[in-house]
């Protein structure tokens, strides 16, 4: 093997690899368009990739992964800890060193007949004080373009690296595609991560959920900062000023939608932009100035593909006009492009379904795209991408912002009291579910700070690292932390709030709190805006002012059974759970009885 890098710790963790997986090649994966090119040349020509119509999706390629093999599996995903207590109730944790023998087991010899790509990869610029390394090899044409897409990938990641051991070390290995011995596990003393028998993103494409969240989350409590499942969304006024905000939400709660959010029509007259920093995750850091500031570490957007559409994102819809990988969706053989449920009015007749069967969107009843189909897309792409997204010193955040998806409880929005109440806010975050899917609708799932799935260590522990953040922080400067709910509903089971674009009536409420322009109302919960003090000009005829106020109450028995689901819920995560995060518990139950 040609020797890249004389980094010592890496080179020995790859003659261990060889010696393992026994490739055929190996090959180093420069991020050069030539070498890129010839990669995506092979893939076409053994059917891993097709190439998709040149004129109309430039430099766009459709994949189909197996199909038992379409979405992030949560039962096959584990934390490695020396201890159990370490991993936390949340996650589902296995003993490293059986893991690794059970891994290396699986592994063994599956290069055989193979290519060794070998990816170094920065998550933020290369260079940024934000940014950390991996090294990912794999198997896959497939995980090597996406990764290029998703990450920085180059020489310069090598030479930022030196001869450092501070680096996450990823094997990926698609063996058979055997479900039963699916597994993707995280070692986060270790900065490992190794997943075998996927090819689906979420399971493959380290630097995603395994890095930046589960991998990342552990380090940045041992080192003092954050990665958290947010969006982070850059709001400038008509006077030119720009302000960040970091969201969180659970799946199906409209993440991406806010990401890119176009603003309505008169706040877009009156000069206000929107600009997308990130989609997905923030690493979060405090500045020389004692502000917190956060990078988005990806290069690119990973989007579920289903109802993305000209009304519901075009920023996003734009974004994947070029240079992008499909996956799972439908191919129109008419015009060689592709489309999925919500793209339009018009499926096409001629076509193959998202496993490769021919399909007539006119007459099947079954779907043209997995409902999980996604888009890897570069974000340089999209129309309002920040023009700070490369700044390696990141940006500066305002606020915070916590979200789910409840029918009758939260109001449209509120402000917690102070930093240790918002933790505790975001903590205790939940949504009803939607689909069948998960089973019953209606059901409550908690999902801390949406990073249930995602957190690599204790789940109690990671609450007692925001609480300890929020000390380091000068109060003046930390963010203030809200709540909202675009999901309210009527009696009669409808949505009281037009969602989307005007969205950022609510967020213009939240960025006027931060720079005390606008009072409040104390209530039981928090810091909730006076009626008045929300713009509703050009949708007086979809939100009436009592149907606002309406949103903005309080139901003292659905929130005392809150606090009994909030009770039980830190019950089971145990004694972790910092004191003062029961206090606040404490303090609602008082305020609602």
């Amino acid at each position: 093997m040609e020797r890249k890098t004389t980094n010592p710790t890496l080179n020995a963790w790859l003659d261990e690899r060889i010696a393992l997986l026994n490739p055929d090649n190996i090959v180093w994966i420069d991020g050069t368009e030539e070498q890129i090119e010839a990669l995506r040349a092979e893939a076409c020509s053994t059917g891993e990739l097709e190439k998709l119509n040149e004129e109309l999706l430039p430099d766009c390629y459709l994949h189909r992964t197996a199909v038992n093999d379409v979405a992030r599996v949560e039962d096959r995903t584990f934390i490695c800890t020396p201890t159990k207590e370490e991993a936390g109730p949340l996650n589902n944790w296995k003993d490293p060193i059986e893991t690794y023998k059970m891994l290396d087991d699986i592994a063994r010899g599956s290069y055989k007949g193979r290519t060794m790509y070998i990816i170094p990869y920065s998550m933020g610029p290369v260079g940024s004080p934000f940014s950390k390394i991996g090294i990912e090899i794999t198997d896959s044409i497939y995980v090597v373009l996406n990764m290029v897409i998703m990450t920085r990938v180059g020489d310069d990641v090598l030479e930022a690296l030196g001869d450092s051991d501070d680096w996450v070390r990823g094997t990926h290995c698609k063996v058979d595609i055997d479900k039963e011995k699916r597994y993707i596990c995280q070692f986060p003393q270790d900065n490992a991560i190794y997943s075998v028998n996927s090819g689906y993103g979420g399971n493959v494409l380290l630097g995603k959920k395994c890095f930046a969240l589960r991998i990342a989350s552990y380090q940045g409590m041992k080192e003092g900062w954050q990665a958290e499942h947010m969006l982070i969304l850059g709001i400038e006024n008509p006077q030119g000023e720009t302000k960040y905000i970091c969201a969180a939400f659970p799946s199906a709660c409209g993440k991406t939608n806010l990401a890119m959010l176009i603003p309505p029509e008169g706040y877009k007259k009156a000069g206000y932009k929107v600009w997308c920093v990130g989609d997905d995750i923030a690493w979060i850091r405090k500045g020389n100035d004692g502000r917190l500031y956060a990078i988005n570490p990806e290069n690119g957007f990973f989007g579920v593909a289903p109802g993305t559409n000209e009304k519901s994102n075009p920023n996003a819809l734009a974004s994947v006009k070029r240079g992008t990988i499909f996956t799972n969706v439908a191919h129109n053989l008419d015009n060689n492009t592709v489309w999925w449920e919500g793209l339009d009015k018009n499926p096409p007749t001629n076509a193959r379904e998202w496993t490769g069967k021919p399909w007539n969107g006119a007459v099947d009843t079954e779907p043209g795209a997995h409902p999980n189909s996604r888009f890897t897309a570069p974000a340089k792409n999209c129309p309002c991408i920040s023009p700070e997204f490369e700044n390696p010193a990141g940006v500066p955040i305002s606020a915070f912002v916590f979200g789910g998806r409840r029918a009758k409880l939260a109001p449209l929005v509120y402000q917690s009291r102070n930093w240790n109440h918002g933790v505790f806010v975001g903590s205790v975050m939940a949504s009803e579910t939607t689909a069948a899917a998960f089973g019953a609708v209606g059901v409550v799932r908690r999902d801390p700070m949406a990073m249930r799935p995602f957190i690599g260590y204790d789940c109690g522990t990671y609450f007692k690292h925001w609480i300890e953040i929020g000390k380091t922080i000068d109060p003046e400067k930390a963010p203030k932390i809200f709540n909202v709910n675009w999901f309210r509903k009527d009696d009669d089971g409808n949505f009281m709030w037009p969602g989307f674009g005007d969205n950022l009536r609510v967020l213009e409420w939240i960025i006027k709190r931060c720079e005390g322009k606008v009072d409040a109302v104390e209530t039981p919960i928090g810091f909730m805006p006076k009626p008045e003090d929300i713009n509703l000009k050009g949708i007086e005829d979809e939100v009436s002012i009592d149907s606002l106020k309406e949103m903005l109450s309080v139901d003292k028995n659905l929130w005392a059974e809150e606090v009994a689901g909030i009770e039980e819920f830190y019950k089971e995560l145990g004694d972790t759970v910092p004191k003062e995060l029961h206090d606040c518990l404490a303090r609602l139950k008082a305020n609602i009885e």
